[in-house]
Order: structure tokens, then C-alpha cells, then sequence
């Protein structure tokens, strides 16, 4: 752990870095990884579409193509998303900060489209799934795809007159279609957490960091996991999350994922030192300002 960057702060977007490279997503264009990259960096960021998670990785890490990448971490109903924690433990990428984007689900169609003019809903199966106590009110067909913008890019491309999307309202403004049942979804209170990723030559401190995530393994003996958490509480530092994950190659035994709330930077790193003795390693992926729920 480097000390003197602690210091320094938090590691803090700079918009004016991305320049036209763009920022990494999961997705397509409309998906809610393109709404946390707006709330993070504003609307006229642009944003490089990638198919998988390990793509969006990659193209992030590479500077002659990306400016850096958002990638969903974890569900509020759905919980962690386990490979990207090793998608991002094996990278050289910094967390810079987080989105926590409450999900809206919306039904749309091509304008002009009446609802009782629809006779199928495509959306990405977990879409559908969410909204399924709205969608079984109807006689609908239900369609699944691989992405839920994707599906109201392809619905307006054809033209259609009897189908519609489940997807966000960034979605519906992109692909010029009408929401004609906003807010869908059974579950509310559905929020999804994004890491903002920037390479760590690119990431900029800034001094009002009040959380880090970081990944950890100890020695395995008897009662060490409660030794290093009473020290964590000892300090004063709120630990937020905690995630077990098996050591690649060891006979069941695990590292973990940790997220800490502090109030100042010298209090996390007397923490971290504190800790050192307990520990065999540790890897602090980023130093960032803690985000607030906000609306997909």
C-alpha cells in the first residue's frame, strides 16, 4: 500500500481526461451502465459499448482506446457480482469512485403505439423477471433478449407496431420511443452499485476521499478474520461490506473483498497498518468519495 498517494486523497474523476476515447460499458447504448456513466462524468461523455465484462476490462486498461470504464458490481436484490471482483483484483485498474443507480424499469413502444395495441414485451430475461407481476395482468407474449436497450434500438429499427421494451428511460430518449408504463418493476427498492475504473497512472487524488475498497487474504488460523475486523472497528471505521471468495488453487480457503468508511484519510491508513501483522497480503484497489443512491 502506498502511503503517500493515501495522503493525497481520493482518487477523482477528471472529465476532461476522457476526451473522445470514451468510457467502457457493458451493454449497449441506453443500458443503465450508460446512465451511471452520465451521472458520474455528464451527458456529453461518450461511451464504448463492450459485450462482456472481462471486454470491458480489457478495453478500459488499454489507453490507445479507452479513457477508463464503469462496471456494475452488485445488486441489492441480485447481490455481488463474484467475477468481477477477479476481473478486477487481476487488472491495473483504480476504483475512482462508485454510482448507486436505483433501477427503473419502463415499457415502450414506437410513438404513436396504443398499449392495447401490444402483443409482445422483449427484454433481457432478469428485466422480465422483475416486472413480472405487472406483465402476467396482461396476455402479453413475453420475449427474452440479450440486453434490454438492445431491445428498444431493434423494436424502433423495425418499425413495430405490436411490440414493446422493458428498459430504462435513457432507452426510450435514445431510441425516440414513448413510455407508456413507467416504473414497472415489483421490487422498488432495486439498486445496483457501479465501480468507476480509470488506469492508475490517469487517476487523479483529491482530498476528501471517505471510502476504499480493498481485497485481503490471512493466514487461516483460528479466530484471525475476527483480529483483523475488531481492529477495523477498533479504529473507528465503518466496515460496509465484507465478501469471502475461495484462493484460486487452495484447499477451501478464502480472500476477502472489504469496503471502508472513514473519516479521514490518516485514520484509514492507520487502520491499514495496523493490520499487517494479521494479514499475509493485501491489495487496495481504489480510494474514492463514497456515492449516493440516485435515479435510473
Amino acid at each position: 500500500m502506498n502511503s503517500d498517494k493515501i495522503r493525497k486523497g481520493q482518487l477523482q474523476p477528471d472529465s476532461s481526461t476522457v476526451g473522445s476515447k470514451g468510457i467502457c460499458i457493458q451493454g449497449y447504448e441506453g443500458s443503465f451502465h450508460q446512465v451511471a456513466v452520465r451521472y458520474f462524468f455528464g451527458k456529453q461523455v461518450e461511451v464504448i459499448p463492450c459485450n462482456t465484462f472481462r471486454d470491458l476490462v480489457r478495453i478500459s486498461s488499454d489507453k490507445k482506446l479507452s479513457a477508463g470504464g464503469i462496471m456494475a458490481i452488485e445488486n441489492s436484490i441480485a447481490g455481488s457480482i463474484l467475477p468481477n471482483y477477479n476481473l478486477l483484483q487481476k487488472s491495473h485498474l483504480k476504483v475512482i469512485g462508485e454510482v448507486y443507480l436505483s433501477i427503473s424499469q419502463n415499457l415502450m413502444v414506437n410513438k404513436g403505439v396504443q398499449l392495447g395495441e401490444i402483443r409482445e414485451v422483449h427484454s433481457h430475461p432478469m428485466a422480465i423477471l422483475q416486472c413480472l407481476d405487472y406483465l402476467e395482468k396482461h396476455s402479453w407474449k413475453l420475449v427474452e433478449t440479450e440486453d434490454t436497450a438492445l431491445s428498444a434500438k431493434h423494436i424502433h429499427q423495425k418499425h413495430s407496431k405490436h411490440a414493446a421494451a422493458i428498459a430504462s428511460k435513457l432507452a426510450a430518449e435514445l431510441y425516440d420511443m414513448e413510455i407508456v408504463a413507467p416504473d414497472i418493476h415489483t421490487m422498488k427498492n432495486n439498486v445496483t452499485r457501479f465501480l468507476v475504473l480509470r488506469r492508475e497512472k490517469e487517476a487523479v487524488p483529491v482530498p476528501d476521499a471517505d471510502k476504499a475498497s480493498l481485497y485481503f487474504q490471512t493466514n487461516h488460523t483460528r479466530g484471525i478474520l475476527s483480529k483483523v475486523l475488531g481492529r477495523i472497528a477498533d479504529g473507528g471505521i465503518n466496515l460496509s461490506k465484507l465478501q469471502s471468495m475461495p484462493i484460486p488453487g487452495s484447499n477451501f480457503k478464502y480472500g476477502f473483498y472489504a469496503d471502508l468508511e472513514f473519516d479521514s484519510l490518516r485514520q484509514f491508513e492507520k487502520v491499514m497498518a495496523s493490520i499487517q501483522s494479521l494479514i499475509n497480503s493485501s491489495k487496495v484497489f481504489g480510494v474514492y468519495k463514497k456515492g449516493k443512491v440516485v435515479k435510473g
